[in-house]
């Protein structure tokens, strides 16, 4: 069992990233493509502005 520090509280899934590909290239994600997306997604989050932004509004 996950402690609560360990606990997910948000992620992208494949389907996600299929959604926007979609919208953009009109095509799905190559097998190849997912990953390579999945792994840099996060590279493009400013992570601790999205998490302040959702403290500030809910606290």
């Amino acid at each position: 069992m996950k402690t609560k520090a360990a606990k997910t509280v948000y992620e992208i899934s494949v389907t996600d990233l299929q959604h926007v590909a979609k919208e953009i290239l009109e095509r799905e994600l190559t097998a190849e493509e997912v990953v390579a997306v999945g792994h840099s997604v996060g590279d493009y989050i400013d992570w601790f502005q999205a998490i302040e932004n959702a403290i500030y509004h809910h606290v």
